[in-house]
C-alpha cells in the first residue's frame, strides 16, 4: 500500500510503498478514506525537540470503512463506516481508570496514528461507529472536534457567560463552536490576522477583534465586559500572558494551543485577578461517541465542514506540507487516501 512516511531530521515527507497491514485478533483492518492535516503534524516533522522521529508513519484525524474483522472482535462487519480515536490506551492503569483520557496513558505500546495511508490496522477499542447520515469528511473532523470539546469543557462555561477565544486555527474555531453550544452568552474571537474572521463568525462568534493596541477595549465592548472565560488556541509564546491580561476577576483560562516553548506569565498580574488556568490535551471515547451522535442527528448551529478548504490526493501530501509551512490560504486540508 501507499503511505506517508516521515524520514526524520526535518526532511520532507515521502510517499512509500509498504506492506499491507494484517489485523490481529482484536483489530480491524480499514480502508482509509479521509485524513486531516493537523498543525501537530507540521510541528512534529520539522526536526525539533518534539519530533516524531525517523521512519514514522503518521496521521491522526481519519475515517474509513471496515475491510476485515479480527476473529475476537464483535459488533463490527465489513463495510461499516467509522472514525478513529488515534491514541490507544491500556484501560487498566491509574490514569485510564480515573480519567479515560487515551492520550495520557503511558502503558499502551499500540499505535493507531497511521491515517495517511491507503489501509490501516487499528484496535477495535478505538473505532467509533459513524451514523449513515455522516460523510467521511464528517468522520475525519471528529478528532479535532473532540480536542476542542475536551478542553472547552474544562472551562465549565455557565449560561450567559462572556467568552474570548484566542486564535483562528482549527482548535480555536471549534472552541468557538463548542462555547456557543455549551451556553456562552457572547463569544468574541481574537487573532493576529483577520484572514479567518468570516470562519470565526460562521462557527458562532458574535464579534472578531484583531490583535492590537486597543484590543482590550474592543474585546470588552464586543462582549459587554471582560471575558469570564478565555480559551487560548494559538499555542505561541505570549498567549498565556495575553489571556491573563484580558480575563475578568476570577476568570477561567484554558490553554488549548499546546505551545512547546516557554510561555511566560507574570503571577502577580494573575494573582490580582484570582484567575485560574487549566491545560488540556487529548480526549476520551466519550467525546468521540458524543460528537458522532450529535453530528448524526444534525442538530448543530454550524456545519463543522465549513473549515475544510481543500481536499487532496495522498500523492500531493508532501507538497502540501511544504505549502502549509509558509504563508498560505488554507485552514483544514483533508487527504483523500
Amino acid at each position: 500500500m501507499k503511505a506517508a512516511i516521515y524520514p526524520g531530521s526535518g526532511r520532507p515527507i515521502v510517499i512509500e510503498t509498504i506492506a499491507d497491514p494484517e489485523p490481529g485478533p482484536g483489530d480491524l483492518l480499514i480502508r482509509v478514506d479521509r485524513c486531516g492535516i493537523c498543525g501537530t503534524d507540521l510541528a512534529m516533522t520539522r526536526g525539533g525537540a518534539w519530533d516524531f522521529g525517523a521512519g514514522v508513519q503518521f496521521g491522526h484525524e481519519f475515517a474509513g470503512t471496515v475491510l476485515e474483522v479480527g476473529r475476537e472482535v464483535e459488533g463490527w462487519k465489513v463495510g461499516d463506516p467509522l472514525a478513529v480515536l488515534p491514541s490507544v490506551a491500556c484501560g487498566q492503569c491509574e490514569t485510564c481508570r480515573a480519567h479515560g483520557n487515551n492520550v495520557l496513558c503511558r502503558e499502551s505500546l499500540a499505535r493507531a496514528s497511521v491515517g495517511f495511508a491507503q489501509y490501516a490496522r487499528i484496535p477495535a477499542s478505538v473505532a467509533t461507529p459513524l451514523p449513515n447520515t455522516l460523510s467521511m469528511a464528517d468522520g475525519a473532523l471528529i478528532e479535532p472536534l473532540a480536542i476542542s470539546l475536551y478542553g472547552t469543557q474544562m472551562a465549565r462555561i455557565r449560561p450567559g457567560e462572556r467568552v474570548l477565544v484566542l486564535g483562528g486555527g482549527t482548535v480555536a474555531l471549534y472552541a468557538i463552536w463548542w462555547a456557543r453550544r455549551l451556553g456562552a452568552g457572547r463569544v468574541t474571537a481574537m487573532s493576529r490576522s483577520s484572514r479567518r474572521r468570516d470562519l470565526c463568525l460562521q462557527m458562532g462568534a458574535d464579534a472578531f477583534v484583531a490583535f492590537g493596541d486597543n484590543e482590550a477595549d474592543e474585546v470588552a465592548e464586543a462582549l459587554g465586559g471582560a471575558p469570564q472565560v478565555v480559551l487560548e488556541g494559538v499555542g505561541a509564546p505570549g498567549m498565556l500572558g495575553r489571556a491573563v491580561q484580558h480575563a475578568a476577576p476570577f476568570g477561567r483560562i484554558v490553554s488549548l494551543g499546546f505551545c512547546t516553548a516557554p510561555d511566560p506569565v507574570i503571577p502577580a498580574i494573575a494573582s490580582y485577578k484570582c484567575v485560574s488556568m487549566h491545560f488540556a490535551v487529548g480526549y476520551s471515547m466519550r467525546e468521540f461517541l458524543f460528537i458522532a451522535n450529535l453530528l448524526g442527528r444534525g442538530h448543530v448551529h454550524a456545519d463543522p465542514k465549513a473549515i475544510v478548504t481543500d481536499t487532496i490526493a495522498l500523492e500531493q501530501l508532501p507538497a502540501m506540507f511544504e505549502t502549509l509551512r509558509g504563508p498560505n490560504a488554507e485552514t483544514k486540508v483533508h487527504v483523500r487516501c
